[in-house]
């Protein structure tokens, strides 16, 4: 899905971010619920605190992207805190060498952005070797630092919403090395502020096995028994306890009870059991 139904969102709703205005998750925020009002944090804990304290709405928070995989930090802040995945969307990720007004591609000899955001883009920083890449909290966030700097010498890689949110100039776009590159984003919400999605079609579950011989084997095969599609499984290792891990999935649903049946099903295999939240699966995004 694009964006939720604005009914279930009345009046002007508040929704938080990880990292600077105008970064990718800003745009997924106001994708998702067009209109918000964001409230940037700089720490993913802070914004999974500011839900969990009821500071605001909901939050916007990446959870897969399709070429640097899984963000490991937020499966784990979900399992933590007493929220629920109420919706996703799919962004397209387009990277951009931006700099402040009258710069030149050819004056610029330093890089800032997001690690991630900088391996994306390697073809085009080997093709300009003057420039020297240097990693950065945020994209947008190294945005904001050059046009504060006014350093002419001095680029970001960023997305065009950046450029355009801090009055900067795209020197360059579309410089990521593979277009293919999206991000899945969740949109989450307080535990006790969810309602049942009308039309919900995938869920996702965190659980952990009993320590016995093809336990993962017989959970996931008691789910495939519904005739569930499982589209995803991820393991996180569960802190201070070595070699103990907790499991993701996602699941397709042809109805919402599905979902009870999935989470019954493994409960009868698996020492714990979590609905992380049942919602619309997000449509393709546009390319």
């Amino acid at each position: 899905m694009n964006q939720l139904d604005s009914n279930q969102f009345p009046g002007k709703f508040k929704v938080a971010i990880q990292g600077e205005p105008g970064s990718f998750s800003h745009e997924a925020a106001l994708k998702l619920v067009p209109g918000a009002s964001i409230a940037p944090h700089a720490l993913s804990a802070e914004v999974f605190a500011a839900v969990a304290d009821g500071a605001v709405d909901a939050a916007a928070i990446p959870i897969e992207n399709s070429l640097a995989g899984s963000v490991s930090e937020h499966f784990d802040l979900l399992l933590k805190h007493e929220v629920k995945v109420v919706g996703e969307t799919l962004l397209r990720i387009r990277h951009n060498l931006i700099a402040i007004p009258g710069a030149s591609l050819a004056s610029i000899d330093r890089v800032f952005s997001h690690p991630v955001a900088l391996a994306q883009c390697r073809r085009f920083l080997a093709e300009h070797p003057r420039m020297e890449a240097f990693a950065f909290y945020d994209t947008a966030g190294s945005v904001k630092q050059i046009i504060e700097l006014r350093d002419r010498h001095a680029g970001a890689i960023a997305s065009r919403s950046a450029a355009e949110h801090y009055g900067a100039q795209i020197l360059a776009s579309d410089i990521e090395d593979n277009p293919e590159n999206y991000t899945r984003f969740f949109l989450i919400k307080h535990t006790a502020e969810v309602e049942i999605v009308p039309g919900a079609n995938k869920i996702s579950i965190a659980f952990a096995l009993e320590n016995r011989p093809g336990s993962l084997v017989a959970a996931l095969t008691a789910v495939s028994a519904l005739g569930i599609n499982l589209t995803k499984i991820e393991s996180r290792p569960v802190h201070g306890r070595p070699w103990e891990y907790i499991f993701y999935v996602d699941c397709q649903l042809r109805s919402p009870e599905e979902g009870d049946q999935a989470l019954s099903a493994l409960q009868a295999h698996c020492s714990m059991v979590k609905s992380l939240g049942c919602y619309l699966e997000a449509e393709e995004a546009a390319g």
